[in-house]
Parts: structure tokens; C-alpha cells; sequence
């Protein structure tokens, strides 16, 4: 069985060359997919090289697309053929040919020109394939199906045995090719004759907004079926789709209002064969399948675990010649609201296994270290055991002082998985161990409490399944600063156990939500480490889904909590992270696709809460979980601390008018892009009347915040811009003697304002701190990734998450852009900036960044008094290199290839 990767929108190719050829190979190497949101039959095509090569750069290409694979080899383009296009363009070739339809298949190469140092070489790609998904609703034959039993409970803590649904069906004639279209919700695995299908991939399918959208998944499912008898089987949870838990929280959001519940399980299924001799057979999810839900799989909360009964095991369930007379037959049942659509992005998946660093007894249970915070789920070897015993698996992020289990900060979610063995043993001298983990959970946690074993555990009995969506990891960094690099570190294991198909604020407590505050500037560094292009623009599918009428957006995409404060600084990650997709990848569909989404929002905010003084006044948190004056305080008292909400909102409202005005001119709007100037020019006169102190030149009440906002947005006045800057070092010298005194809001524009104002040296002193409040206290302090507040290990457990990202702010953003140095001068890093910042106290940084059009490289050490730099910069482009010396810097323009360069200092 293979995966097929729905629409296929956009193609990537990696070229590699060895120093004197240079050749286009297999696009799909690097497993970079960039696909739309949303089903299409218009693919975009995209290639990029590998080669020790200098100065190669694409002088024309030709993309030729073919029905057959014997077409496209001999260069006959009867779908498509471009013909040679002079132009060094290779992101994003839109489709141009005959209309594609569902179902149909295509092949497709790229012939291109290239010159390396004057010498021109003609090169072709690989042949590579892909298909067109269901487009339309006419296209489905299935039904939904499902079934509510008499002891599912819906409430508080959802409880729902899985259901087991199966069909066995006959298939008369040698099959040439099968596609299985399947959604189960809220989360399925599915089997063709015992085996399972993609068992790489967990928690299927993508979340999304039920009352609008419901997505499926596709496969390929040739080699599974077989002429005669074939048995499908799907086993169904209740996922987000049914439990969507409701806390005892603090912003009131109670009531099926605010916490929806949308149903029980249910599913659609179609399964389409063609056979050698061109006939079709299809078989659907109807009336005629049978179900139960008396399977071994008793429970599967994703908050509260799942349990596991061997007393219920079903045998050879979803195999042929299986009884089922005790099951029952399965009911049609209401579709969701939503359309059904094809899934635009990979599933979570198995992306790393970890092996405990220590096992040790407490009492009557076993506790296991897994050395590390992560995401998933443990695999566990389970030797003889007695008959009916349970074997109870508790996690955690932390133990106490006195090793026990810290669950206090889990708040109402019980984190729990149990396997209860079978009241008649199985095990014999052949068979005395079985391995299991759960299907449709995952945890945060770092420690483990295990008990009801009737030996001592060895350590090679248990691995933990890292889990997150499926994504490359593109970049690397390095420094010669042991915090710094601790941080780093940190920060990657945070972001990656926080996708979970939406960008989650937490992914241990009863919450794991989509919070959008999170991610307003964290998207942009996030991008640098993962390929993370297709979950941010099915994010924002997801974001426009959940809009209302009136252009109001919620806090969380999708609103699994319901709370539409209409802040700014919150779903302000809407245009933040198409902003990320067009810089980073250089992809203009999400601005084209959500454009006048995001421009209502605006409109709306504007209209509700701009006021006769030309402020917005609204702003629902503030610049959350800055360092309080006490380290038992989650939130500042000290008026002195807490900056006001229009001194967030404004600058807010203005700089992401300057985002829309960007997009405007990508989209030829010319009136917009004048609306949208205009709003920044009225509102900045307005601010700076209101709250700009212009005898002691800061804003509001002085603090970091409130200066750093309209200072790096580029609203304080020309002439007067240094004395701002010199209140927020003053305040972070003087009174924070050095450290973070920022809060979410603040820190996404803290270490960028420092460097590019002259004082990277204090930002470099905030990044290597140890001491509180700092990301280096919380290593000192034995965390392995991002805690939810600065003061994490002593605040009240209702709020200290051990694995957040929003405090990263712009921190891995500096690393990269201004450390390392990679910056884009033209969307998708067609034209790249090289400027390092060898900030004192630095004695190298090891950088690298895989972007869209190749890899870019920057290493540097400092050799005395001399700076050693070696870069690496991607065919067909080419970068404005900054080489630091003595005098400030060397500015030279330079083509692809490696460069060794060197200066004094």
C-alpha cells in the first residue's frame, strides 16, 4: 500500500550535480510537498537544484504533462506542454493544460537550461506522477454510517468504547488499480484483509472545523486487495469530533455554546477498483456493514487515555470468513455539516522512537524516565502476566521532590492508559511477550508511572513514540553558547509535540488547543526548523472556516473553545502566517485564497472598536504572562508591569495593515494598498498624540512593551527614535538587570529591536541567561522544552504547562536571521540577504537552512581577529553577502555555489 498524497498541488524537484554534471533527479527526495488547502484540478509545479557548481543559474525550463507514462518519456505533452519559457522561475508553475477531472492520473518532467560560470547544460527531471482527488460531492456513492449505543456518555469526561464496523465483499476479475476515499470522525484506522492501512499515520484525519469542513484521506490500495474474497475493517473513535473537553477555565467559555460537542462516531468509506479489463466496481460504507463497539478498545479519551481489554479481543475481525452474527448492522447516519474535502496535508505520524534513560521502583509502581519531554504514546513489551491483571500506565511532565508523579498542572485530564490482560492467560513457552500502545491517543510527558507488573521492568521493555504531523526538518543551528544551544533544543521539541494537524497551544493538560496568540511571530521562526507550509495553510483554511458573518475570528482555530473577543494581537496570526507562507515559501495562494477573509476581519475591528480619537481600544489579554512580581504569580498586579490594551492594539492594527498593504500590491489592488497606508499613516498621528511622551520619549507607562511595539512597527517619530530605544534598554539594564520583561505581546519583537538598534550584545546577555526570568532558567532548571510561563517551576499548577512555545517570541527568528544571518530578499529566498551579526561573546554559529529553492548555509567562527565565514548559497539564485570587518561591512553580490570568505575584525 502507498499513500496518495491528495491533489498533489505543487511538485518539488531537488536537482543534485556533482561538480562538472548537473542533473534534475526524483522530485519527492526531500518529501518537501507544498500543496493549497483546498482540492484542486490545477497542480502547480516547483523543482530547485543541489550543486557544488558556482553561479548556476536557470535560463529556461519546460514542463511537459502526459497521460501516460510512455508520452511523457518520448516528450509528448498531450495534456500539457509550456513549451520553453525563457525565465529562472522554478516555484510554483501553474498547471495550464486540458482541465483535469477526479480520479484522473498524470505524469509530468521539467526539461531546463542551465549555465554554470558561462556554460549552458540542458538537464530533465525524473518522471513523476500524481493524481486528481475527488473534486466534487457527486463523486461519493457512500453513506455515513455509525451507530449510538446505550452506555456512550458524552459528558464531562467522554467515555465511548470504539466501534469495530467491517464488510466483507468479492471482487471477480484481476484488479489493475484500487483507491480507498475514507473519513472516519473523529478518528479511524482502517484494515483490507487483516492488514492495516498506513499504520505510520495516527489520529486520522486532520482536525478541522466539523460545521464546515470534514476531511478524508486517499490510498492507494492496489496491492492490498486480491481477486475473490477481500474483508475491510475500520475501527472508529470519538477524537475532537466528540470530546472536546471543557475545563473548570477562567474565561467563562462554559456551555455547549463555547465547548461543542458535535456527535458520535461516524463514517464514510468508498472503495473504487478498476480492473485489467477497464471495468469499475465500487464498494461503499451502507446499511449492509455491521458493527460493534464490544471490541478491546474500551475507551480512547484523547485527554484522559485509553484502555485496553484483552477480554474483549474480536479475533481475526477484519478478515474474510470472520462471524459476525452477534454484531449489529450498521445505521445511516446524519453527515456533518461541513463539506467533505480532500485532506491538503500529511497526518500526524511515528517521527522518532526514544528509549528510557532509567527505570526505578516508588512503592508498589515502576517510574520511567524518558529522559526527554516529548509528545505520543509508549510501546510496551508485556511479559507473563496473570490472568485479568491491569497494567496501568499514568504520564507526566515532572516528578515531585519526593518522586511521585506531578499531575497537578494535567488539571482535569487523567493522562491514563491501561491494559488489562485476559482472564485466561495466553502466554506459552513460544509466545511469552506481546507488545502494545494505544491507537487514538497521545500524551506530554517526560515520566511515566507504571503499575500491575509482575516483574521488574527492564528498560528495553518500553519505547516512546515521538508523534506530529508529518514535515522535513529544514534547519539547523549551532553556537558556541551551551544556553543558547540548550534552548534551541528546547525550542524544537515544543514546537514539533505542538502539531497535532493545528498548531496547539500545550499538548499534556485537558486544553490542547489551537490558540492563535501563540504563533503571531513564533510561525515565522517555526518555519526555518520544519517545513511546516502545509499545516499553516490548513490552519488558515481552518481560520477562515471558523470566521462569523460579521468578520469576527476566535482566539482558538478551530474554535473548539468558542471565545470571539475580536483582539488583535491573538487571531492576528491569520495574516502573520500568510505572510510566513508567501516569505518563507514564496507562496502567493494563501494570500490570493483568504485575502478578503482577512481584510473583513480588519473592517470589522475597525468599525467595532476603532473610536472618534482614532484608537483601537480592545485588547482581550494584554501582554500575557509577563514576569509577575512574585514567583507564585502567574499574572503581574504592579500597574508599573502591565502595559494597557490600546498600547497593544494600535501598533498591532497598524502593522498588520502594513501586511495587508503587502498583499494588496501582490494581488494589483491599488485602492487597497492606499486604504491600508492611510489607516497606518491616521492611526500613528492619532497614537503618538494620545501616548507618546515626547519630553522623555517613551509611550504609555514606559514599559518594554509598549515602547518596543511602535518603535519596531516604525511608528515613532524619525528624529526621536534612538531616545525611545534607549528607554527599553534603560528599563531591561537598570531594572531588569539584563532579562525578559516582556510578556508574549513584547518578546515577539525583543530580540530583533535590540540587535538591529546597536545592542546585540544585550540581546545576546537576554538569550544566554541562566538566572530568572530567562529560557536558560528553565534548562538550569531541568526543562527539556518551552514552559508555559517564566516563573513555571514555583507558579500555581493551574497555569505551568512544561511545554508551550509562545515565550519563544522572536528568539529562533534571531537565531537565524540575524546570528546566522539568512534572510529572504524576495519571497521563497529567490534572492537571499547574508548578514551575520558577530555579536562579542560569540565564537562561532553553525547555521543551515533547506529553504524552497535550495540550501542555504552560513558557518562562521572567529579566528582571533579575523572572521572566517563559509556559505553556501542554492542554484539559481543568488545573495547579497554582508562580510562584517573592521569597519562595518563588505557588501558584494555573489551567485550560487560555496564561497569560503574571511575579513578583519
Amino acid at each position: 500500500m502507498k499513500r496518495v498524497f491528495l491533489l498533489l498541488l505543487l511538485f518539488i524537484g531537488f536537482a543534485s550535480c556533482s561538480k562538472v554534471d548537473i542533473s534534475i533527479v526524483n522530485p519527492n527526495v526531500e518529501q518537501q510537498f507544498h500543496a493549497q488547502a483546498l482540492a484542486t484540478n490545477q497542480p502547480r509545479f516547483s523543482w530547485n537544484y543541489e550543486t557544488d557548481a558556482q553561479n548556476v543559474i536557470q535560463t529556461s525550463y519546460q514542463v511537459i504533462v502526459a497521460s501516460t507514462f510512455e508520452n511523457v518519456q518520448k516528450g509528448i505533452g498531450d495534456l500539457w506542454d509550456s513549451h520553453v519559457v525563457k525565465s529562472s522561475q522554478m516555484l510554483y508553475i501553474p498547471y495550464e493544460g486540458t482541465a483535469l477531472k477526479s480520479r484522473d492520473k498524470a505524469y509530468w518532467k521539467v526539461i531546463a537550461t542551465v549555465t554554470a560560470n558561462g556554460k549552458r547544460t540542458k538537464v530533465e527531471s525524473d518522471i513523476q506522477s500524481f493524481e486528481i482527488s475527488l473534486l466534487d460531492q457527486e463523486d461519493w456513492q457512500a453513506k455515513w454510517i455509525g451507530h449510538e449505543f446505550d452506555d456512550d456518555v458524552l459528558v464531562g469526561h467522554t467515555r465511548l468504547a470504539a466501534r469495530y464496523l467491517r464488510k466483507e465483499f468479492e471482487l471477480q476479475n484481476e484488479i489493475k488499480e484500487a483507491r480507498l476515499y475514507v473519513s472516519g470522525i473523529g478518528v479511524y484506522s482502517a484494515y483490507l484483509n487483516g492488514q492495516e492501512i498506513a499504520p505510520e499515520e495516527l489520529l486520522k484525519p486532520t482536525l478541522s472545523w466539523y460545521p464546515k469542513r470534514v476531511y478524508f484521506n486517499t490510498y492507494d490500495v492496489t496491492e492490498m486487495l486480491q481477486q475473490g474474497n477481500n474483508a475491510i475493517g475500520v475501527i472508529l473513535e470519538g477524537g475532537r469530533f466528540t470530546t472536546i473537553r471543557n475545563t473548570a477555565n477562567a474565561n467563562g467559555w462554559d456551555g455547549p455554546e463555547f465547548v461543542p460537542n458535535f456527535g458520535t462516531p461516524r463514517m464514510i468509506l468508498q472503495l473504487e477498483v478498476i480492473y485489467k479489463d477497464g471495468q469499475k466496481e465500487i464498494i461503499t460504507s451502507d446499511e449492509t456493514w455491521r458493527i460493534t463497539n464490544q471490541g478491546p478498545i474500551r475507551t480512547a479519551n484523547e485527554y484522559d487515555g485509553e484502555t485496553y481489554d484483552e477480554n474483549y479481543d474480536l479475533g481475526d475481525w477484519n478478515q474474510v470468513g470472520y462471524d459476525d452474527a452477534t454484531w449489529l448492522q450498521a445505521e445511516l447516519v446524519d453527515a456533518p455539516e461541513g463539506q467533505l474535502s480532500p485532506q491538503p496535508n500529511p497526518n500526524i505520524t511515528v517521527m522518532e522512537k526514544l528509549k528510557p534513560v532509567s527505570v526505578f521502583q516508588k512503592g508498589n509502581t515502576w517510574m520511567l524516565d524518558m529522559g526527554q519531554n516529548m509528545v505520543g504514546f509508549i510501546d510496551m513489551k508485556i511479559h507473563d502476566q496473570q490472568p485479568g491483571d491491569t497494567i496501568t500506565l499514568r504520564f507526566a511532565e515532572l516528578i515531585t521532590p519526593d518522586s511521585l508523579l506531578y499531575t497537578a498542572n494535567l488539571r482535569g485530564a487523567e493522562c491514563t492508559d491501561r491494559y488489562i490482560a485476559a482472564n485466561t492467560s495466553h502466554f506459552s513457552p513460544l509466545n511469552s511477550h506481546l507488545y502494545w500502545h494505544p491507537s487514538f491517543v497521545y500524551h506530554g510527558f517526560r515520566y511515566v508511572e507504571i503499575s500491575g507488573l509482575c516483574e521488574k521492568p527492564d528498560l528495553d521493555d518500553f519505547e516512546g513514540w515521538v508523534i506530529y504531523d508529518e514535515m522535513p526538518l529544514t534547519g539547523s543551528f549551532e553556537c558556541s553558547n551551551e544556553i543558547i544551544n540548550a534552548v534551541y533544543h528546547n525550542a524544537y521539541w515544543g514546537i514539533r509535540g505542538n502539531y497535532r494537524s493545528m498548531p496547539t497551544d500545550c499538548p499534556q493538560r485537558d486544553e490542547r488547543m489551537g490558540w492563535t496568540g501563540d504563533r503571531t511571530t513564533g510561525n515565522y521562526g517555526e518555519s526555518f526548523i520544519f517545513n511546516n507550509h502545509q499545516l499553516y495553510a490548513k490552519w488558515l483554511c481552518d481560520a477562515e472556516d471558523s470566521q462569523w458573518e460579521n468578520g469576527s475570528l476566535p482566539n482558538v482555530i478551530p474554535p473548539y473553545w468558542r471565545g470571539y473577543t475580536d483582539n488583535l494581537t491573538w487571531p492576528g496570526v491569520v495574516v502573520t502566517a500568510t505572510d510566513m507562507l508567501y516569505t518563507r515559501f514564496g507562496d502567493t495562494e494563501p494570500i490570493r485564497q483568504h485575502y478578503a477573509a482577512l481584510k473583513k476581519w480588519l473592517l470589522h475591528i475597525k468599525d467595532q472598536y476603532m473610536k472618534e480619537d482614532g484608537i483601537i481600544h480592545r485588547d482581550t489579554y494584554g501582554d500575557w504572562c509577563m514576569p509577575p512580581e512574585s514567583l507564585e504569580m502567574i499574572h503581574s498586579n504592579d500597574p508599573k508591569r502591565i502595559t494597557d490594551s490600546p498600547l497593544l492594539s494600535t501598533p498591532f492594527y497598524c502593522y498588520l495593515c502594513g501586511k495587508m498593504a503587502k498583499f494588496a500590491k501582490v494581488l494589483n489592488l491599488a485602492d487597497d494598498i492606499k486604504y491600508f497606508n492611510e489607516e497606518i499613516s491616521n492611526a500613528t498621528v492619532a497614537f503618538n498624540e494620545k501616548y507618546f511622551n515626547y519630553t522623555h520619549c517613551y509611550y504609555g507607562n514606559n514599559t518594554v512593551t509598549a515602547n518596543i511595539l511602535p518603535l519596531w512597527f516604525g511608528m515613532a517619530p524619525m528624529d526621536l527614535r534612538q531616545q525611545v530605544f534607549d528607554n527599553i534598554v534603560d528599563k531591561t539594564e537598570r531594572e531588569c538587570d539584563g532579562h525578559v520583561s516582556t510578556g508574549v505581546v513584547g518578546i515577539q519583537q525583543l530580540m530583533r529591536t535590540l540587535t538591529e538598534f546597536g545592542r546585540g550584545d544585550l540581546a545576546l546577555k537576554i538569550a544566554a541567561n541562566d538566572t530568572y526570568p530567562s529560557w536558560g532558567y528553565m534548562v538550569r532548571n531541568g526543562a527539556t522544552t518551552i514552559w508555559e510561563l517564566w516563573n513555571g517551576n514555583t507558579a500555581d499548577p493551574s497555569m505551568n504547562s512544561g511545554n508551550h512555545v509562545m515565550l519563544l517570541g522572536d528568539l529562533i527568528l534571531w537565531e537565524y536571521e540575524y546570528l546566522g544571518g539568512i534572510r529572504a530578499l524576495e519571497p521563497g529566498y529567490s534572492k537571499i540577504q547574508l548578514k551575520p551579526y558577530p555579536i562579542e561573546g560569540l565564537d562561532y554559529v553553525n547555521c543551515a537552512y533547506h529553504s524552497v529553492s535550495g540550501l542555504i548555509e552560513s558557518h562562521w567562527k572567529r579566528d582571533k581577529d579575523r572572521f572566517v565565514w563559509d556559505i553556501v548559497i542554492p542554484a539559481n539564485t543568488t545573495a547579497e553577502v554582508w562580510l562584517p570587518t573592521a569597519n562595518g561591512y563588505d557588501i558584494k553580490n555573489y551567485g550560487s555555489g560555496k564561497w569560503h570568505l574571511s575579513s578583519e575584525l
